[in-house]
């Protein structure tokens, strides 16, 4: 299993990464679940997709600091309205809050290997309470 993580373009928070992909133009029907899943679009398609979708997560980079993450369901192929090829990651809709850490700005996605990846925030510990500008100072500090 492998994990990928993409930045997140203009949005400031979890909540408004959530409200963004209950958007109709955030989602997708899911053909295998017939369900409407969050998608994420992004150019390449990862050759390592069999190993993303074996339990792998895709996490996200929010205002400088990782700090969630979704489980991938599906990766697909598209061509987009222009002819170019494109990819669909299909993520559960559920946002995981991780451990905040410090990365800083790339384009694209990259792998991450769960051996790098940060930890899940145990539910109630009140991390997820702190406001971004708290959590990015804590996580530069490595607090």
């Amino acid at each position: 299993m492998i994990n990928l993580i993409k930045l997140v373009v203009g949005v400031t928070s979890l909540e408004e990464l959530a409200e963004r992909q209950t958007l109709p133009a955030n989602q997708r029907l899911h053909p295998a679940s017939g369900k409407m899943l969050p998608v994420v679009r992004t150019r390449t398609f990862p050759k390592q997709a069999d190993e993303l979708l074996q339990g792998g997560s895709l996490y996200r980079v929010i205002a400088g600091l990782i700090l969630c993450r979704q489980r991938l369901v599906d990766i697909q192929s598209e061509v987009r309205a222009d002819g170019t090829n494109g990819t669909l990651l299909f993520v559960d809709p559920t946002i995981i809050r991780v451990e905040a850490r410090a990365l800083r700005p790339f384009q694209g996605w990259r792998y991450l290997r769960p051996a790098d990846a940060p930890p899940d925030l145990k539910h109630g510990a009140g991390h997820d309470q702190l406001p971004p500008a708290l959590q990015k100072e804590l996580a530069l500090l490595g607090l």
